[in-house]
């Protein structure tokens, strides 16, 4: 999760002389009815946003887009953190869109980190986070290339602990 930016003006143009139209009023009519175009135009952006992310197969659960001026805040659930930012790139790659807020929850969770204490073995460090010593190597992969051989960890070293897969 995080806040992203991008050149407002570079982009797909999905929004286009509507956009430019809707514009227009905005500047002459007084405040209340400008917010009330602004919500309405900031609506409809969001619409077109969520059909782009569908055009590309992206699949999100629950994809939700709110647009507010040229901010996208984007919500759902991504079945991987590649999914993720894709869908974060073709949001933000849109002209008149300048920062993406994501708030997509991966599948299984983000990797954790952990603090190896003396007398740790990635095998113990396994069965603490899996349930399994087994799963050391999951363990070791998801650290290389800092992590040289299996063996060869430290107390105070930072490793990264992948989420369980479903087996």
């Amino acid at each position: 999760m995080g806040l992203f930016s991008f050149v407002k003006e570079a982009g797909a143009k999905l929004f286009g002389k509507e956009e430019e139209a809707a514009q227009q009023p905005m500047v002459t009519a007084g405040s209340s009815q400008a917010a009330e175009l602004r919500r309405k135009l900031d609506s409809a952006r969001a619409k077109r946003l969520v059909a782009e992310v569908e055009k590309w197969g992206l699949e999100v659960d629950g994809l939700e887009v709110s647009v507010e001026v040229d901010r996208a805040v984007v919500r759902g659930n991504v079945a991987s953190q590649e999914i993720r930012e894709k869908v974060v790139l073709v949001v933000g790659n849109t002209a008149g869109i300048s920062e993406v807020e994501d708030q997509l929850e991966v599948a299984g969770g983000a990797a954790t980190f952990y603090t190896v204490v003396r007398g740790d073995t990635l095998s113990k460090i396994a069965q603490q986070h899996y349930g399994k010593t087994s799963r050391y190597m999951v363990i070791f992969e998801a650290n290389r290339p800092m992590l040289e051989h299996p063996d060869k960890i430290y107390p105070g070293q930072v490793l990264r602990i992948p989420p369980a897969a479903d087996e």
